[in-house]
């Protein structure tokens, strides 16, 4: 399975409008009409044409070329016009082969297309980033073929998203945002772009989900439609029936390599305050709160005492953070920042990102069984901060003495143990030794070399404590015990399952 990001790759799809008819069966029988004045309305609504919609948002839309010069050693491997790119290399879904003939030419270059979309008549034109990424010349191609060398105003490579600045003679049409989060599962949209080369086309399908977390990056919310969208649709707009601009089309699932009729798009509520910044400021910053997150599963929600699964697990705070200076803990469920309620956790970093630096928001977390609230004033996210990990654990000495507890052969950190286990000298709570095969542990994902740093919201450091508070879980009627695992650094929290002793012991 692939989700192409550097360019659309697809089928051609066909859309067939029908033409609708509101009636009750009690009118087709002669009675009296009984459909809803609501319905007929909606029905009335849905479109015969959507040329004159088209005829408005085109003029708007332009195409975009850029070139790029290849590496040598691509150009050594491949003879003229065929140019070999590099691995994962944006270029690789825009590819449309040749080569510079300018006589002054040392290497073979790429030429690319992708779309764009005028946001201010002065010239502002917003893209993917991976339209351009790597490119040494681009071109913005208006409708009427007017040729108009770009810059690059900003761009973000978190959310792929760029603004472009031309400079044309006269002001350029624009389209205006509109608000993705109105956005319905059945809504009509259109999609126009410069698929294959071919500008100015337009498509049209019905947004047919929302929030898509594609694993494209920490911030996903795609919005997903079969609009077709293909090989140079990228950076085109995503409009809704009143015109507005909803999403920016920036891939599609191919499972063989090809359009199946999945696009996604960036939603507008993500990316206009992402070109707002970068027409401001040329970059973008994110606000920082400094704690990483965990799913809530039902058997964690049930461990915790929640009335199901939702919020954002805390498993880390970093030091000095303003997760940290509020007292938030590893082990707290956070419900609702800045008055939204947390559903997923994968919400949370977005609505984090989107808060202004030194803002102070009020984030209320579930803690001990009950609701729990602090203010926390908003950091500003470093992007070149990187968790460095401790090196991979070795297996321990066979005569470390172990305790075992659901199916794990527990240790306590001794210098040792620490130095055996390439374990950084702040490194605490109770090493795993070994995994039982197919035991509870392994079951839940628990590995040899994880750290066992606490069981719920305490502390341990010695094998002992770990079984004594399985125990007082099980005695206290629990149905599992929440261990909180660190593994290359990070910490992750893990619901084992109770075993009833033998015999009811």
């Amino acid at each position: 399975m692939r989700v192409h990001a550097g360019g659309f790759v697809g089928s051609c799809c066909r859309l067939l409008l029908p033409l609708i008819a509101v009636l009750s069966f009690s009118a087709a029988l002669g009675g009296p009409c009984t459909e809803p004045a609501q319905a007929q309305a909606q029905a009335r609504a849905l479109p015969e044409s959507f040329a004159e919609l088209a005829d408005k948002l085109v003029p708007a839309v332009v195409n975009i070329s850029t070139t790029q010069a290849l590496p040598e050693k691509s150009a050594e491997k491949k003879g003229p016009g065929t140019p070999e790119l590099p691995p994962g290399s944006p270029l690789d879904d825009f590819f449309f082969g040749g080569r510079d003939d300018g006589a002054s030419a040392q290497r073979p270059r790429v030429h690319s297309l992708g779309s764009g979309f005028v946001v201010d008549p002065s010239g502002l034109i917003v893209t993917n980033n991976h339209v351009i990424a790597g490119a040494e010349e681009i071109t913005v191609i208006l409708p009427d073929d007017t040729n108009l060398k770009a810059r690059i105003v900003g761009r973000d490579t978190v959310t792929d998203l760029a603004l472009l600045k031309v400079e044309p003679k006269q002001p350029l049409p624009q389209l205006k945002w509109g608000d993705s989060n109105k956005a319905r599962v059945g809504d009509w949209v259109l999609a126009i772009g410069n698929p294959f080369g071919l500008g100015g086309s337009v498509t049209a399908g019905i947004v047919s989900a929302r929030a898509r977390d594609i694993h494209a990056g920490p911030y996903d919310d795609f919005l997903q439609t079969d609009a077709p969208i293909n090989r140079g649709n990228s950076g085109g707009p995503l409009v809704n029936l009143a015109g507005e601009v909803i999403g920016i089309n920036t891939a599609i699932y191919a499972p063989n390599g090809s359009s199946v009729g999945v696009g996604f798009a960036i939603p507008s509520s993500l990316a206009q305050s992402i070109i707002e910044q970068l027409q401001k400021t040329g970059k973008v910053e994110r606000g920082w709160l400094g704690v990483r997150l965990q799913q809530v599963t039902d058997e964690i929600a049930e461990n915790l005492g929640l009335d199901k699964a939702r919020g954002a697990l805390v498993t880390d705070v970093d030091a000095n953070s303003p997760a940290a200076k509020a007292k938030l803990q590893p082990g707290d469920v956070i419900l609702s920042f800045d008055g939204k309620p947390i559903e997923r956790s994968r919400q949370l970093p977005r609505l984090v990102a989107e808060t202004p630096a030194d803002k102070t928001v009020k984030v209320t977390f579930w803690r001990d069984g009950k609701e729990a609230s602090a203010d926390v004033k908003i950091g500003v996210l470093n992007t070149e901060r990187l968790a460095s990990a401790p090196p991979p654990a070795e297996s321990a000495a066979k005569d470390t003495p172990t305790v075992e507890a659901a199916g794990m052969a527990l240790a306590k950190i001794t210098p040792d143990l620490r130095k055996k286990l390439q374990l950084p000298e702040d490194a605490k709570g109770v090493a795993v030794l070994a995994v039982a095969e197919n035991g509870t542990a392994s079951k839940r994902g628990i590995q040899p070399g994880d750290l066992v740093v606490a069981v719920g919201h305490d502390p341990v450091s010695a094998p002992e404590q770990i079984v004594e508070k399985i125990d007082a879980a099980r005695k206290a009627g629990h149905k599992s015990a929440l261990l909180r695992i660190e593994r290359d650094g990070a910490s992750q929290f893990f619901a084992i399952p109770i075993e009833a002793k033998p015999n009811g012991g």
